[in-house]
């Protein structure tokens, strides 16, 4: 977990990853759900950060269960 923001009582997590792949992004977005498990949560965000040259940039949800993940990837 790379960050967790408190703010007027709500929580939010937020992960942070730079891209190596499908294989580590699924780790990432599984150790997210995990995170949010662990603070009560179904929402969390996840940012990774894509310096392939020919990368796909935009925002996708993501469910995992009953978790819902916002990813950006830039």
């Amino acid at each position: 977990m790379d960050l967790v923001i408190h703010y007027r009582g709500q929580q939010d997590v937020i992960e942070i990853k730079i891209w190596r792949g499908n294989a580590y992004n699924e780790r990432g977005e599984e150790q997210l759900s995990n995170y949010l498990e662990y603070f009560h949560l179904t929402k969390g965000y996840m940012l990774s950060f894509n310096f392939n040259k020919k990368k796909t940039i935009g925002i996708k949800e993501i469910t995992l269960g009953n978790k819902l993940l916002i990813e950006a990837v830039v």
